[in-house]
């Protein structure tokens, strides 16, 4: 069996390395060192552009969960990581060189993996896994245009806070739609004038995250997905007359039409994720949390994902991709990590993961595998390749992402802990049903060898 994988960053890596260590004899094309994107330096595989972090190490947190998941599945990188990390609190963070040169040479003296360098321009003949990141190359991404079709593929990322259900006060919000359309489809944070006018102050004076030099070649993208706080900037009524505006609503509370009001869209069919209405925004992380808070019901919410503005190739994945991330018009091809939605450094390597395994498994002749919606790899896959997801953006990991339990725990840290001991219970049964039937499984438990004797 043979297959190609275009890409050698952290899903790439992950993909190759689930492939070959079940038999499969991998091409792997990497365009660096003959040419780097505009954010990468090194020449070695898997390199961390942002942070040296891979965030929270904890199981019962969602970035924590993730990674015990991707252990019990054979990863490669959390593999590495072990070996290369530095102190970080309660956070798994590594030294980012020694970490790309140990992926590098893990994956280069695989003997199923052959490494072939310079940029692809043309997909390759067979069975293959594009896992090229949020920054394409121009050409390619022509190709994977022509492929996906140009209304499936973005080249911007312009997203809004999503906040946890759990976390809303919704003594101070009331679910409704406007003018009564609808059944009580959003909930909505009024706002009186005092407010509004001290939110708009705040908006405006908050801090923005710095652009990078090729996010701002194209200066007509970010007037079509225009930022909260540039908005707010034009003048102090043109939110309460644009995304806020309180027209067709009216306060149960007060039995009056407030003067501003921020809704909130349920982002998923449980319910446990909901989306700020209009809110791109290019606000710092912590400015977001801060400002954000100022809005009524909002005071103690917990961000699932901070709106985000940048530069991000993705494709459209509820609309082409199966949930093995096989493509619907094309099951002979899969795609894989950033590319496809998932949003940060151990999302992409989780998709990695799965895409390997399940072009293995069609390689074989195997059904794919989806992962229990209860997993936390399993919810993400299938939040980008849910159709049912309208406007899709980027989305990482959250605990929100889960099903809810149907035991009430008020205490955030014991439900997370509840959910996480769900989710690797859920996992351990599909990984011991599926090595079960996959004689080249490779032992995905090597920490835990009861489960497989394969």
């Amino acid at each position: 069996m043979m297959a190609n994988v275009i890409g050698a960053g952290l899903a790439g890596c992950e993909a190759s390395w689930a492939l070959a260590n079940r038999g499969v004899k991998v091409t792997l094309y990497e365009m660096k060192p003959q040419k780097y994107s505009p954010a990468h330096s090194m020449p070695g595989f898997a390199e961390l552009v942002c942070s040296n972090s891979l965030k929270a190490d904890r199981v019962n947190s969602a970035a924590g969960l993730l990674k015990e998941e991707m252990r019990r599945l054979g990863s490669l990188l959390m593999q590495c990581a072990a070996e290369c990390r530095v102190p970080a609190g309660g956070a798994l963070a590594v030294d980012r060189e020694i970490f790309s040169k140990k992926v590098t040479e893990e994956i280069r003296s695989h003997p199923n993996i052959k490494v072939r360098q310079g940029e692809v321009t043309e997909l390759p003949e067979g069975p293959v896994i594009i896992a090229t990141g949020p920054l394409t190359s121009k050409v390619l991404s022509e190709r994977i245009k022509e492929l996906c079709g140009s209304e499936h593929l973005s080249f911007f990322d312009a997203a809004a806070p999503i906040v946890e259900y759990s976390s809303i006060d919704l003594t101070k919000v009331f679910a409704a739609a406007r003018y009564g359309r609808g059944d009580d489809d959003y909930l909505n944070c009024p706002m009186d004038k005092d407010c509004y006018e001290r939110f708009i102050i705040e908006l405006v004076a908050a801090e923005r995250a710095p652009l990078k030099d090729f996010e701002l070649e194209d200066k007509k993208v970010y007037e079509g997905c225009m930022p909260v706080e540039i908005m707010a900037a034009r003048g102090p009524d043109t939110l309460s007359h644009g995304p806020l505006k309180p027209v067709g609503l009216r306060d149960p509370s007060t039995g009056k039409r407030p003067w501003a009001v921020v809704q909130l869209r349920r982002e998923n069919a449980d319910g446990t994720l909901w989306g700020l209405v209009g809110f791109q925004t290019n606000l710092k992380f912590g400015e977001q949390k801060r400002v954000f808070s100022m809005i009524p019901g909002l005071e103690n919410a917990v961000f699932s994902r901070y709106g985000v503005m940048h530069r991000n190739t993705f494709i459209d994945s509820p609309r082409l991709l199966e949930p093995d991330l096989s493509l619907k018009s094309e099951r002979g091809i899969y795609f894989a990590g950033q590319i496809t939605g998932v949003e940060g450094y151990m999302e992409s390597a989780a998709c990695g993961i799965l895409a390997g395994i399940n072009l293995y498994r069609r390689l074989s002749g195997q059904p794919g595998l989806i992962l229990p919606c209860e997993t936390m790899i399993g919810a993400l896959i299938g939040y980008i390749s849910n159709p049912e997801v309208k406007d899709f953006q980027p989305m990482g990991v959250s605990m929100g992402l889960l099903p809810p339990i149907g035991t009430v725990i008020k205490d955030k840290a014991g439900r997370y802990m509840a959910l996480a001991e769900r989710s690797l219970a859920r996992l351990d049964e599909k990984i011991v049903e599926v090595c079960q039937n996959e004689n080249n499984c490779g032992c995905f438990r090597r920490r835990q060898r009861s489960a497989c004797r394969n």
